[in-house]
């Protein structure tokens, strides 16, 4: 009786192993990254470089922060918004790319032109 039941605990052992193996393998490639879609760490990374560089341009005396929109993807930056000066958009560029983490920036800030 022994030795038939440790023959059943290892066949239900197998068939666990078996049955969920597969299932845990697709429950974590959920977590993975595409092309077009970023892991749960790159999101996370992703949020923090963007809000490093948010607090980097409000603490900057040239740059008018509240104009500023900045949007972080698998460590590219891309600012956009209109600001007043070349200086600002140029300003707003080194500091975005100063930040730690950031891959390249992406500056489609717009100066506005007086009429």
């Amino acid at each position: 009786m022994n030795a038939r039941m440790r023959r059943l605990s290892s066949a239900a052992c197998i068939t666990a192993v078996t049955v969920l193996l597969p299932v845990a393998v697709t429950m974590l490639s959920g977590c993975a990254s595409t092309s077009t879609r970023e892991s749960t760490g790159e999101y996370v990374d992703d949020s923090t470089i963007t809000a490093k560089v948010k607090a980097d341009l409000v603490k900057d005396p040239v740059v008018s922060a509240l104009q500023v929109s900045v949007e972080t993807y698998k460590g590219v930056v891309q600012l956009s918004g209109f600001v007043d000066t070349k200086e600002q958009s140029d300003r707003s560029e080194q500091i975005a790319k100063g930040v730690a983490g950031v891959q390249s920036v992406k500056n489609n800030l717009v100066v506005k032109t007086s009429s």
